[in-house]
């Protein structure tokens, strides 16, 4: 019934430590004594409650509904609201989260990735947890789990997983490594030290486990996207399902043999809903690498793309649905699923709703994954790009109809001003524009509609429990993308580029602003330092690329600076000499504890040392040798006659690094091709990076909406309301208003009969909207976008709406980043 490796599960660590103050215990002891929470932790969060107060799992609920019981504040009073607390991060940077509030305390992040924990009804600081280490990546939410007596809160912090305790904000060093575990395990890589893992969406508690996936890249290297469930207590792995099928494992034979091996991604970034009365977990997964061009890849690439229903004790696959075969345009399941009852020809089925980007909604049975609209394979173009074999139909569903729009027409252009217009109809006649599933041409760009940025997002959707029916917002602008040749030749940082950097940035590194900065110019603005510690940390939506060292660094800031692609720009780096026996048990001896086996090293702890010699004089490396530097010891006692082997053994041979390790029993050998180029080499066509198809005054060159808000009935199918949602202040001003605008984060819908949601980018504003006709109740002015999905909860007899601002995604608009609580007087 699928690919999961189970492993025994380990006896349990010791009481968690309670030395907290006293006012934390206290606000933490509320939540232990309410009945809804007091019970095992196999039904802990089972169902809503009508004393429900708490928002104690990301999305609310572990069904991923986004609805609260709470109804204090309804229709007739919301326009009252006011701003109860306001907490400051005092930090710039983008944040996503959606808080988890337990009893009287909130736990949320910060832009750096600090774990913070605020008291609910007032905003106060408890207290903050630092790795030391910022970190920039998105963190959309934690993770807690109780037992009643017991209670761990999991923070996700770059490629780490952390047991906190709730009270305190203390490591739990029973669990894993000293209170934490190195996502990028457990994989099957020897050197994790050259890959990427992100928990940007937190794992999913299921009775003593939580269940992971994690954020990877878009193009090689990339870590497999097995999802994993570990011990809450101990960190032990306890089971994984492999979303590459090895040998022997159904869906093998939709890729090439031993795929499993090369390739990368097919992972859920985007989190995962909980059927908990069946033991059943939804995990929606994305693309696989490389996602624009699949040559390496034929086939349909499962599970890729798919909608993956996996026994929750034992991640044994019970159903699957693939929403694309063979992807080749990016088109990841963006957000958890929701579980919601229906009503399916005259009877009440337990069904999970699933957005796409391409604005499709997808309904099943989620005990059997029977479609509950029909779906039909339909046909699309084939590739013309040579090597490419775009798969011959997709899965298309015939109710509800797209809620965002699929094909861009000449008459939809922009009709803002004359001179837009003039110039979007000029920029539209040499696009390719045939609708959704149009593989990408060689130097001509194809029209994608929605863009890469949905249709959905991942901010999610919410559905009223009680009703059935689905809230939807969705970004409705153009984007576009290509393909073009990866020249062969050419220097290694132009190299290193175009295959880790362009698919974003661009070939001409003039990127797509906002969302892609340019990269021309960039070391006017950063220094080298601060451009590596992006390289190496990552910074937004910018994964880390930590295989990027060494010499292949120095390359490529060389190139950023002066966008040389002359083949003499920067030599490749070299191997060690493996001949030179003497210099080899030195350097094992006293330098491979750090610097590794491979001389890779530990980017940013322990520099890489392959190509030394072609980055320092032998004068600078002895004078290292000898005196030290930063974390590295002296090793005076090395005679010269060492220090000569040492240095041929580092040394200048003319094989270039992928040989090498080819030729060599390196253990990290799949790594260390991969990290300059994939196996059997680059792929010969490239992604020519994301373009919004913007007209030259910054503004979508497609007629509005730009952004919607739909209300979708799921008993039926049909549509019950549609609405712009957000506007661009500017345009709002000279009587240009409900254009809607980007947007990012969900909507949550309550007992009360609202739909809140905050979301877009530019006008600093969370809304309330009747959910039965999408009438605009109440509008609420933040400091800065509210990029995030709300929550709410009720503390002291009070509710509370929370929404996590930030505007990182305007960079124009004033930055910081700030949780807002709003209450009625």
């Amino acid at each position: 019934m699928g690919q999961a490796k189970s492993t025994k599960s380990q006896a349990h660590g010791g009481a968690i430590d309670r030395r907290a103050p006293a006012l934390i215990a206290g606000l933490l002891a509320l939540t232990l004594i309410d009945p809804s929470h007091t019970v095992p932790a196999a039904t802990a969060q089972a169902k809503h409650a009508a004393t429900q107060t708490d928002w104690p799992v990301y999305g609310g609920q572990s069904a991923d509904d986004r609805y609260s019981t709470l109804h204090q504040i309804d229709r007739t009073n919301v326009h009252k609201l006011k701003v109860a607390w306001k907490f400051d991060t005092k930090e710039p940077g983008g944040l996503q989260t959606n808080p988890l509030i337990i009893g009287r305390v909130l736990f949320g992040f910060t832009p750096t990735q600090k774990v913070i924990a605020l008291d609910a009804a007032t905003g106060k600081n408890l207290w903050t947890f630092s790795t030391g280490t910022p970190g920039l990546q998105p963190t959309r939410g934690l993770s807690y789990w109780t037992d009643g007596t017991q209670s761990i809160l999991f923070a996700g912090l770059l490629s780490n997983l952390y047991a906190l305790d709730p009270a305190t904000g203390k490591l739990i060093s029973s669990f894993g490594d000293g209170g934490k575990i190195d996502l990028r395990k457990d994989l099957g890589e020897e050197n994790v030290t050259q890959s990427f893992a992100a928990l940007t969406s937190p794992g999913l508690v299921y009775k003593d486990m939580i269940i992971v996936g994690f954020r990877a890249p878009e193009t090689q290297p990339a870590l497999r996207g097995d999802i994993r469930a570990y011990d809450v207590h101990t960190g032990k792995l306890r089971w994984i399902f492999h979303t590459v099928p090895h040998p022997g494992e159904a869906g093998y034979d939709t890729w090439p043999k031993d795929a499993w091996k090369i390739t990368g991604a097919a992972n859920n970034w985007t989190g995962m809903a909980l059927d908990e009365k069946r033991g059943i977990v939804y995990a929606p997964t994305g693309s696989a690498v490389n996602d624009f061009y699949g040559a390496d890849r034929i086939g349909d690439d499962l599970y890729a793309n798919t909608l993956l229903a996996l026994d929750a004790n034992t991640g044994q696959r019970l159903w699957h649905f693939q929403g694309v075969h063979h992807d080749i345009w990016d088109r990841d399941f963006p957000s958890p699923p929701s579980l919601v009852t229906v009503r399916s020809h005259g009877k009440q089925v337990d069904a999970i709703a699933q957005t796409t980007k391409q604005g499709y909604l997808f309904l099943f049975d989620r005990a059997t994954g029977r479609p509950l609209f029909p779906i039909e394979e339909k046909p699309f173009p084939a590739s013309t790009a040579p090597g490419e074999k775009a798969a011959p139909t997709q899965p298309v569903p015939s109710i509800p109809a797209p809620y965002a729009r699929q094909l861009l027409t000449a008459d939809m252009l922009t009709t803002r001003t004359p001179e837009a217009h003039a110039w979007a109809a000029e920029q539209f006649k040499s696009f390719i524009s045939n609708g959704i599933f149009v593989p990408f041409t060689v130097d001509k760009q194809t029209v994608v509609f929605p863009g890469f940025d949905g249709g959905a997002e991942w901010g999610g959707s919410a559905v009223d429990i009680k009703t059935g029916v689905i809230y939807i917002n969705a970004n409705d602008i153009v984007w576009t993308g290509g393909l073009t040749e990866n020249k062969q030749g050419g220097s290694l940082g132009a190299n290193v580029y175009q295959s880790q950097c362009s698919i974003c940035h661009g070939g001409d590194r003039k990127g797509n602003p906002p969302a892609f900065p340019s990269l021309i110019d960039e070391q006017k603005r950063l220094s080298d330092a601060q451009i590596t510690e992006i390289i190496h940390n990552g910074k937004g939506r910018m994964p880390s690329f930590p295989n990027v060292e060494a010499a292949r660094l120095t390359a490529v800031l060389e190139y950023l600076k002066t966008g040389d692609t002359g083949a003499a720009a920067t030599p490749a780096p070299k191997s060690a000499n493996r001949n030179e026996i003497a210099g080899a048990k030195i350097y094992d001896k006293n330098c491979a504890i750090c610097h590794g086996d491979d001389l890779l090293g530990a980017p940013s702890n322990y520099p890489g040392l392959l190509g030394v010699r072609l980055r320092l004089t032998d004068q600078q490396i002895l004078a290292n040798i000898h005196n030290g530097k930063g974390r590295m010891p002296s090793f005076h006692k090395l005679t010269d006659a060492d220090t000569a082997s040492l240095l041929r053994f580092l040394g200048d041979s003319a094989s270039p690094m992928v040989e090498a390790a080819v030729t060599s029993n390196n253990s990290s050998k799949k790594e260390v091709e991969s990290a300059l180029a994939p196996p059997g080499g680059l792929a010969k066509y490239r992604f020519t990076g994301y373009r919004k198809f913007l007209d030259p005054d910054g503004y979508p060159a497609v007629q509005p909406p730009w952004g919607t808000l739909n209300a979708i009935d799921l008993n039926t199918g049909k549509y019950l309301w549609k609405i712009p949602l957000g506007n661009y202040p500017e345009l709002a001003a000279k009587g240009l208003a409900n254009t809607g605008t980007e947007n990012y984060g969900g909507p949550i819908v309550t007992a009360g009969g609202i739909v809140f949601i905050a979301a877009t980018n530019f006008d600093h504003t969370i809304r309330a909207f009747d959910s039965r006709t999408g009438a605009l109740l109440w509008q609420g002015d933040l400091p800065y976008a509210g990029n995030a999905t709300p929550a709410t909860y009720m503390v002291d007899g009070h509710q509370y709406i929370v929404i996590a601002t930030s505007n990182a995604r305007n960079p124009k608009g004033p930055q910081g980043a700030a949780y807002v609580a709003f209450a009625l007087p």
